[in-house]
């Protein structure tokens, strides 16, 4: 076999423009970091760039502001406009040489244009006037040819027209993609290539050397993390069982202590502990949920409220040495006051050391059929139609099986070429990137400054930033994610508690809740759950009347069954019949009652089938949860 050629290298770098201060665009400063300083001062110069703008996404870069003592560790490329005079294009140059010595270029773009010829004539004189070398750029926009018409309609929308509307601002050609080794020699002058090679070997920075540092605030002066969240979790142990922890989960708490501190993530359990610390100070109702609920640390510490014994704890399933990926610890709070608690993690961290994460938004049918049939030319009225002929579900644009009645709602015929082009850049734009939003809820908190480690920029919304990153990305980078989200429900409940306990007299809080208020799984049985979270769907509660739910577990598998992997599992109606069955007429394979018995034979959660794969294969519960 061939072996797999490396891959080439990733120069990490920004292109700014640049205005003079009048605000009438001047150039182009491309900025690539040559190392890790660089990278840090490269990623601040573009947050405090956006965090300044009063537009979200946008930046003013006016040629004062440029400071090259702030820029260290970065390679400089001047890209200048063809219609400049000499004069225009002399000044930036020289300012470049002064400022930049021995770390700039001029930036040669060749795109097979009428003047070509003449603007590297121009270029190779203000070279030699300059003393500044010329490299070969190539302004790439797509990878290959065939997208340029792609772009004409991602350009259209940024510009809000139609592709016929924008006129000279599109690119007049599809040379700005990404060309072969050997068409560039044909078109640039050796040496300008050879140069692209001395500017990429002078970068040596990659990602993976941003070194995460958790923050410190959480830790009291003179005790280490790990003496820390031993003494909050005995001590939370101790007012869940005021008579002493039961001998069955001292060792649970031992095991998953120690797990916690070999993976060092004793500051993320620090850090949520704190944050719910506080909501509760300020009689904000929040309750953690989701995988955590198998952790006994997080009871302990009064991040999740279901008792062990009403659980098959699976720590493996929240926290896996083996799948060595940093934990995710979801914590509601009321919406209407969730608010605080995110002002309280900026006061306590700082602007510059804590941010919301982002989320990119990709294309789906709907929203690219509506781009590209805006930017087509197509009116509302069709884009109505054929939009909502796509359901949230849906993974294709117009399907072959719904094309031929959507053309006769519309009026159209196969051979309308817009309709054509509609179909082929619909599928092309599907599932790419569209914008970037915020995360519901997610925060990154550093020790150091973050505006180091990633850029940030003002949201939307009054008094948040955001990062220019994922989930994904920084989970990729080991970075820690505290999960502030929002839901209505507490607040509904708060509402209650402030209506009951003035009447009652009475101290309600969440823990009181009594288990088996039979008026209330009579209600949830005849589907009467309008406005109840997790069971108010149509699905949930077109299920309710056939499970029947009489006590809390029930209502967990209720919620986990009705979801794809169950229904297209074939694992619903299995267990409707068990259910209708004696417990006693149920039969197990060998050995697997203990993982299957509480949903009558059948599994449905992920940890069942862990249970089933340690139990019944010999698997450590790490190498269960790389199973699931």
């Amino acid at each position: 076999p061939q072996p797999i050629p490396p891959l080439p290298q990733l120069l990490i770098g920004s292109e700014f423009l640049v205005r003079d201060d009048a605000g009438t665009p001047r150039f182009k400063l491309v900025l690539i970091a040559q190392n890790l300083n660089g990278y840090g001062n490269l990623s601040q110069f573009i947050t405090r760039l956006r965090r300044a703008s009063p537009v979200k996404g946008a930046y003013t870069l006016h040629w004062r502001q440029l400071a090259p003592e702030t820029l260290t560790d970065c390679l400089a490329l001047l890209v200048l406009p063809r219609d400049a005079s000499d004069a225009e294009l002399a000044a930036p140059a020289h300012w470049l040489l002064r400022h930049f010595a021995g770390r700039a270029w001029l930036a040669v773009e060749l795109l097979r244009e009428a003047d070509d010829a003449w603007w590297l004539q121009r270029l190779q004189a203000l070279s030699e006037a300059t003393a500044l070398p010329l490299v070969a750029a190539g302004d790439v926009h797509f990878h290959v040819r065939s997208r340029k018409a792609l772009q004409d309609v991602m350009t259209a929308t940024r510009l809000g027209r139609t592709v016929a509307e924008c006129g000279f601002d599109l690119q007049p050609n599809a040379e700005r993609h990404l060309r072969s080794c050997y068409r560039i020699s044909q078109i640039y002058p050796a040496e300008l290539t050879a140069e692209t090679l001395h500017v990429a070997a002078r970068c040596t920075f990659k990602l993976t050397e941003i070194s995460y540092r958790y923050p410190n605030e959480v830790v009291p002066a003179g005790q280490t993390p790990r003496q820390h969240l031993r003494h909050l979790t005995h001590a939370g142990a101790h007012k869940r069982w005021p008579d002493g922890v039961p001998d069955k989960f001292q060792p649970r708490i031992a095991y998953e202590l120690e797990l916690i501190e070999d993976l060092g993530y004793e500051h993320y359990f620090l850090t949520v502990a704190d944050v719910v610390r506080f909501a509760r100070s300020q009689k904000i109702l929040c309750q953690g949920r989701g995988s955590a609920a198998n952790s006994i640390v997080c009871y302990c510490l009064h991040i999740t409220s279901v008792d062990p014994d009403r659980s098959t704890l699976l720590f493996e399933r929240f926290i896996s040495r083996e799948r060595n990926e940093p934990p995710d610890i979801d914590v509601d709070f009321e919406h209407e006051r969730r608010e605080e608690v995110i002002q309280y993690l900026y006061s306590k961290y700082g602007r510059d050391r804590a941010a919301l994460t982002a989320v990119v938004i990709c294309y789906r049918p709907r929203s690219a059929i509506r781009d590209v049939g805006k930017a087509l030319g197509f009116s509302e009225n069709q884009l109505d139609v054929m939009s909502q002929d796509h359901s949230g579900w849906s993974t294709q644009v117009l399907p072959e099986e719904h094309r031929l009645a959507l053309l006769q709602k519309l009026g159209l015929t196969e051979q309308d070429p817009r309709l054509q082009q509609l179909i082929t850049l619909g599928r092309q734009l599907n599932g790419l990137p569209r914008h970037l939003s915020q995360h519901v809820g997610g925060f990154v908190l550093t020790e150091g400054s973050l505006e180091r480690l990633v850029p940030i920029e003002n949201a939307t919304m009054k008094d948040r930033s955001v990062i220019e990153w994922d989930k994904d990305d920084i989970d990729e980078l080991k970075m820690m994610k505290v999960d502030v989200l929002a839901l209505g429900m507490l607040s509904a409940i708060r509402r209650c508690f402030d209506l009951v306990n003035p009447m009652r007299g009475t101290q309600l809080e969440l823990k009181d809740f009594p288990e088996g208020d039979e008026a209330t799984y009579d209600m949830i049985c005849a589907a009467d759950t309008v406005g109840v979270f997790q069971i108010e769907s149509r699905a949930q509660m077109s299920m309710l009347p056939r499970l029947r739910p009489r006590e809390y577990y029930d209502l967990v598998i209720e919620v986990a069954i009705v979801r794809p992997g169950p229904i297209e599992g074939g694992m619903v109606h299995p267990y409707l019949q068990n259910r209708a069955k004696n417990k006693e007429d149920i039969s197990y394979p060998k050995g697997l009652e203990a993982a299957l018995s509480r949903t009558r034979g059948v599994p449905i959660f992920q940890e069942q089938v862990m249970q089933v794969a340690i139990i019944a294969a010999g698997f450590t519960p790490g190498e269960a949860d790389e199973l699931r």
